[in-house]
C-alpha cells in the first residue's frame, strides 16, 4: 500500500487523477477501522491532512461553506448558531477523540446510511462542492447517496467542501441508539423549518439504502401550515396534523432487519422521532427561545 501525501489542493487533485483508486483520508475516522479490521487493502492512501483549506470554513453569505476536513467538534464549537441541526448530529457522533478528527467531508465519503451527519445536512439544504482536474461541480446531497456506501463522486473527484444554507429557523436531530455515545444510530432523524420559503426540510439515516428526505411529510405538512395560517399565527400544530406528518415520514422509509433493530422499529422509531423534533422545531419558533445545543 502506497502512502501519498500532497502539500497542496492541486497536488491532491493531480495524484487523485494519477491514482483514481485512491482512498482519500484526513481523519480516517471510518477508513482505518475498514482497513484494521482487512474490509478494504487499497493500493494508494490519498493522505489530505496537509491541506490547509480543507481544515477551513467560510460564513460570508446565505451558506455556509466547511472544507471538506473541519472536524465535529469545530462545528459544535464555532458553527452552532449558522448550523444547529449539523451541531446537533456532531454532538452524537462517536467520542470526544473522534469527534475531534472525524469530519462532514469524510462521513459524505464514506456514504454510509447510517452516519450522524446526513439527515442533518439533508434537512438544512446543502451541496456538494466535488472537484477534479476537469473542473468543480456542485451536487444536490439528496443526489449524492446513490446506494449502500455509495455516492456520485467520480473517480477523479475529491471532495473539497460543503455549502449548508444557513438557519433562518430552528433545527433539531434525534438519533436512536443502544446508548448515547460509541454507538452506530439505529436510525435518525434531522428536521429544519424555512420561514422564508415556508418550508420544512426533513432528512432520514439508517432507514433505507440512503440516507433520505421524506418528501411526502414535507409537502403535506407545508400544505397543513400555510391551510391553517399557522406560519403567521404561530399556533400549536395540531396534534391530527402532527400525527399525520408522522405517519409519512414512517412511509418514507425502507428499512432492513439487522443485528442492531427490526424494520418495524426503525419505521416506528422514525415516526416517533419526527412528532417529537416536529414539536421542539415548532415550540423553538412560537417561542422563540433556543433549545439546548443537543436535544
Amino acid at each position: 500500500m502506497d502512502f501519498l501525501r500532497p502539500a497542496s489542493w492541486e497536488d491532491a487533485l493531480a495524484a487523485k487523477a494519477e491514482h483514481p483508486a485512491a482512498v482519500p483520508i484526513a481523519g480516517g475516522t471510518d477508513v482505518m477501522v475498514e482497513i484494521n479490521f482487512d474490509h478494504r487493502r487499497p493500493e494508494h492512501l490519498l493522505d489530505l491532512g496537509r491541506v490547509a483549506e480543507l481544515h477551513a470554513w467560510e460564513t460570508d453569505g446565505r451558506d455556509v461553506r466547511l472544507g471538506a476536513a473541519v472536524p465535529y467538534a469545530r462545528v459544535i464549537e464555532h458553527l452552532r448558531r449558522e448550523l444547529p441541526g449539523l451541531a446537533r448530529a456532531a454532538h452524537t457522533v462517536g467520542s470526544p477523540q473522534i469527534r475531534n478528527r472525524g469530519s462532514v467531508g469524510g462521513n459524505l465519503g464514506a456514504a454510509s446510511p447510517a452516519g450522524d451527519s446526513h439527515p442533518a445536512l439533508l434537512a438544512a439544504g446543502a451541496e456538494v462542492e466535488a472537484e477534479s482536474v476537469r473542473g468543480t461541480r456542485l451536487i444536490p446531497v439528496e443526489e449524492f447517496y446513490t446506494g449502500v456506501k455509495r455516492n456520485a463522486l467520480a473517480p477523479d473527484e475529491l471532495i473539497r467542501a460543503v455549502r449548508i444554507r444557513k438557519a433562518t429557523g430552528p433545527q433539531q436531530f434525534s438519533k436512536v441508539g443502544t446508548r448515547n455515545a460509541m454507538v452506530i444510530a439505529v436510525c435518525a432523524f434531522g428536521i429544519a423549518l424555512h420561514p422564508g420559503s415556508r418550508t420544512v426540510r426533513t432528512g432520514i439515516g439508517s432507514a433505507a439504502p440512503t440516507p433520505l428526505r421524506a418528501r411526502a411529510a414535507e409537502e403535506f405538512l407545508d400544505a397543513a401550515l400555510e391551510e391553517d395560517g399557522l406560519w403567521e399565527s404561530r399556533r400549536v400544530v395540531p396534534a391530527p396534523v402532527a400525527a399525520q406528518f408522522a405517519e409519512l415520514a414512517a412511509g418514507a422509509c425502507n428499512p432492513i432487519d439487522d443485528v442492531r433493530g427490526s424494520a418495524a422499529y426503525r419505521r416506528r422509531a422514525v415516526g416517533v422521532m419526527a412528532r417529537r423534533t416536529l414539536g421542539w422545531v415548532w415550540e423553538e419558533y412560537t417561542t422563540g427561545e433556543r433549545s439546548a445545543p443537543c436535544a
